[in-house]
């Protein structure tokens, strides 16, 4: 045997678990998590940790470091920095013919030779590099008499393939182990399969060498996996197995396995003070380490051995238990806890999920524009969704892509199809508003309006009626109704929330078009609604006709008398909308949308509009077609419409003044209404529609003998306003970023249309990511910077938000926190993600200052 051939004036080269010198970045996770757990007293058999540096040494000089006596037979176990890189198996039971005699004394001479067994078979193809089949088919090695034959035989077929004898010497195994694992890592294979998952090129390899917990012998014996969370709900429990008489590689691939807990052949009936010093040692390890963790135990004759200790298998659901509980322990403090969740894990929490055991027949996957899950049977029209509800069979709506004459539809379906569609999609943003589950873009599947049915790409039909399941979480369409998880903002949710909010100091409001959305918004604690999309409120009931005839009116006299009717339905929606967010802002987009989507779009609705408003069909027909526009999008719509047709825009803004007086005069808290302005791309746009909203409002003190209080503001979703911020800020309270517009100009990409390649191009890695789904920063987040700052240059007291659906985005909300925002809107299912978003945003940003 060589001398130690180890840089001595490494002082970390080589060292013991109790020593307090092991760190993850020079001796790996795992060696750092034992002996994190030896030094809470936990019982963790005594061990080395090798470092990076000590590994390729001790291999190229054919060495291994001295190990006590009493530690043999040991075991050789990898260590990386991150466990996920990978590593060598472990080698187990190096030694352990050296220790026969002293480990018969503690397990039986037949266990002791057992083990024997397993270590020449282990070292002959692990180390040696040995055909297994040689040992296992050996008619000596299976029919061997005794024990002591079978181990001599091994021995002999050992010397015979290798072509030299059996190494005795327990430290040349060691030696030639650790240079089989600085093999197996330096292997081709192997760097390319952890660059894969992260790793550096260069990445080195830590080694545990450790005294052997034998799980062979008196009963209890054997080893298992244990952890005291439940992995679904995070409440206390006992999960895990145990499988008697075994050790740690064969107990994993066994497929019979004992329950700790339940049964006659549990560990919990066989050796309960096992399972209650197990418990113990969990809470013992989850206050040390900060988190809850997995025990890698063996058993010997009763006597446990932590091997090995992970973060405890977990959910998203489990996961927010397990952080508040360690919160109330006293192991972490509030704000490591509001790091470790992923805001989107609240999505089980505020939506059903399809059960993680269920079978998913997966028929079509699109984008996952509206989180959830739930299944009903196909409707084809929003007329069906409408009729099927009213059966109480709520269904799913399946549309090449839905217009605002679905939305009545959407109310009365339980999800959302479109064939086609990208994340910002009329589809998308009302689903999210809505809280439906919501899958768009599914371009694999063909759909028949006709025949009422929906093709897959594998041929299968299905009709109206038929039963599918949608999970917009995961962007997927199942067959049939899987089962589903109920959401449940449960205690550990709410006091997440609460320390969000204690800690975040960017705003989080609720994009929110009608009262029970406001409601919704209200019940998720968001900070007032951040943009109210007042078109949606024309389409209900009568309303659509009554703007029908607004739109075809020949005169202003004509339309205002359309508007007049409309007034107290708008001023009725309103005052229902203030009252519901009672002390809190409530910012008004005025109407947006081009006045064509209000007209019917087939010959029966024309029919039926004709008749409503007392024109000839041709006549409806000719003044619809004098409204088209090959670009509608950027035609006649948003202050353009109030520009060029300013009855509108003071109808809108009479309603929300005198809803705003008759709710304060009843109201504790008043609420002053924000009026944002659409789609401005210059000064002198706003100054227009700025004096008419006066005007407005001077007539109705006039009228009431109360001033309204309101602030008037820009919608920036145009590239030339977020230039010419300076100019907006002069005129304005606030600028709020409608981001999806923004980007889709920005990017000069249809929001609708871009669904059917976006996939492409992120696979491709020409968008690091769908930008209607996060935030570009490179782009759109500059030209948002460059408004920001020539806004506040230009007024200092300028509010700043973001209203588009990149509101609920987690690295979008931090982008705004650093960016010098005082809030973020989006959808109000989303506003508890955007909660803890802004949270973690306002840490993170404190920390890159301090």
């Amino acid at each position: 045997m060589k001398a130690w051939a180890v840089d001595q004036g490494e002082s970390d080269a080589v060292v013991g678990f109790g020593e307090g010198r092991i760190r993850v970045d020079r001796h790996g996770a795992r060696a750092e998590k034992l002996a994190r757990l030896a030094s809470l007293g936990l019982p963790v058999p005594a061990g080395l940790a090798l470092s990076f540096d000590a590994v390729p040494q001790f291999a190229a000089s054919g060495t291994a470091p001295p190990i006590p006596d009493d530690w043999w037979p040991v075991a050789l176990r990898s260590s990386p920095r991150e466990r996920d890189w990978g590593g060598p198996p472990a080698i187990l039971a190096i030694g352990a013919g050296a220790g026969r005699d002293a480990l018969a004394a503690r397990i039986g001479r037949d266990a002791a030779l057992e083990l024997e067994q397993r270590s020449i078979i282990g070292f002959a193809t692990r180390v040696a590099g040995l055909d297994p089949e040689r040992f296992e088919a050996d008619p000596r090695v299976r029919c061997g008499e005794t024990l002591a034959d079978r181990v001599a035989a091994l021995k002999a077929i050992y010397a015979a393939e290798a072509g030299h004898p059996f190494p005795e010497d327990p430290d040349a195994q060691l030696a030639a182990a650790i240079g089989a694992m600085a093999r197996s890592w330096g292997a081709p294979s192997a760097r390319i399969l952890r660059t894969a998952k992260g790793a550096p090129e260069g990445a080195g390899l830590g080694l545990v060498v450790q005294a052997m917990a034998v799980g062979l012998g008196p009963v209890p014996s054997g080893t298992g996996r244990f952890q005291a969370v439940d992995s679904r709900t995070g409440a206390p429990a006992v999960e895990g197995w145990f499988v008697p008489n075994t050790l740690g590689p064969e107990a994993r691939a066994a497929r019979e396995r004992l329950r700790l807990e339940g049964g006659e052949q549990s560990l919990a009936a066989t050796a309960p003070e096992v399972l209650d010093s197990l418990v113990a040692m969990s809470r013992r390890a989850a206050f040390g380490c900060g988190d809850a963790m997995a025990f890698d135990f063996a058993l010997e004759a009763g006597q446990i051995a932590i091997l090995d200790a992970v973060p405890a298998a977990r959910g998203a659901r489990a996961s927010i238990r397990i952080a508040v509980d360690l919160v109330e322990t006293g192991a972490i403090g509030r704000e490591d806890a509001l790091l470790r969740i992923e805001p989107r894990n609240l999505v089980e929490h505020l939506h059903p999920a399809v059960d993680p055991g269920a079978v998913r027949d997966v028929i079509s996957r699109g984008i996952a524009a509206s989180p959830g899950a739930a299944s009903g049977p196909l409707v084809f029209t929003a007329e069906a969704a409408q009729a099927a509800a009213a059966q109480d069979r709520p269904g799913i709506l399946v549309r090449a892509e839905t217009s605002p004459e679905d939305v009545r539809g959407m109310h009365a379906a339980r999800a959302v199809l479109t064939i086609r569609g990208g994340m910002s999609s009329h589809a998308a943003v009302i689903a999210r508003g809505l809280g439906l589950p919501c899958v768009v873009g599914a371009s694999d599947l063909r759909l028949d309006t006709v025949a009422r049915t929906v093709t897959t790409s594998d041929g299968r039909i299905f009709s109206e009626g038929d039963l599918l399941t949608i999970d917009g979480t995961q962007g997927e369409v199942l067959a049939g109704a899987p089962p589903l998880l109920q959401p449940s903002l449960d205690p550990a949710v709410l006091t997440l929330l609460d320390w969000a909010d204690a800690t975040r100091s960017l705003g989080v409001r609720a994009n929110a078009d009608t009262p029970a959305e406001a409601r919704v918004a209200r019940r998720f604690n968001a900070d007032g609604i951040g943009l109210c999309r007042t078109e949606n409120m024309f389409f209900e009931g009568d309303r659509v006709t009554m703007m029908g005839e607004m739109i075809l009116a020949d005169t202003s006299e004509e339309r205002r008398a359309a508007l007049d009717r409309l007034l107290p339905m708008q001023r009725a929606d309103f005052e229902e909308l203030f009252a519901t967010m009672a002390g809190l802002p409530v910012t008004i987009r005025l109407l947006d949308p081009p006045l064509h989507e209000f007209l019917p779009a087939n010959e029966d609705e024309m029919v039926d509009l004709a008749a409503a408003i007392g024109l000839t069909l041709d006549e409806v027909r000719a003044r619809a077609k004098a409204l088209a526009e090959f670009n509608p999008m950027l035609g006649l719509r948003g202050v353009r419409l109030g520009i060029t047709i300013p009855e509108i825009y003071e109808m809108q803004a009479r309603a929300i003044f005198e809803a705003a007086i008759a709710v304060n005069r009843a109201a504790h808290e008043p609420v002053v209404p924000e009026i944002m302005i659409p789609l401005v791309s210059a000064n002198r746009e706003v100054e227009m529609i700025k004096a008419r909203v006066d005007a407005v409002a001077g007539a109705v003190e006039r009228e009431q003998g109360v001033r309204p209080q309101y602030r008037i503001g820009v919608m920036v979703e145009t590239p030339r306003a977020a230039l010419r911020a300076g100019d907006l800020a002069a005129s304005t309270s606030f600028l709020s970023f409608g981001t999806n517009d923004l980007t889709q100009m920005t990017y000069g990409l249809s929001r609708d249309d871009s669904g059917r390649f976006m996939r492409t191009y992120v696979r491709y890695g020409v968008f690091p990511e769908d930008p209607f789904h996060s935030l570009d920063l490179e782009g759109v987040g500059e030209l948002m910077l460059i408004a920001a700052r020539r806004g506040r240059s230009r007024n200092p007291d300028l509010t700043l938000g973001l209203c588009g659906e990149h509101g609920g985005d987690p690295a979008s909300v931090r982008f705004c926190k650093l960016a010098g925002f005082n809030y973020v809107s989006c959808s109000p299912f989303r506003v508890p993600i955007a909660r803890l978003a802004a949270a973690q945003a306002t840490i993170l940003s404190r920390d890159t200052t301090t």
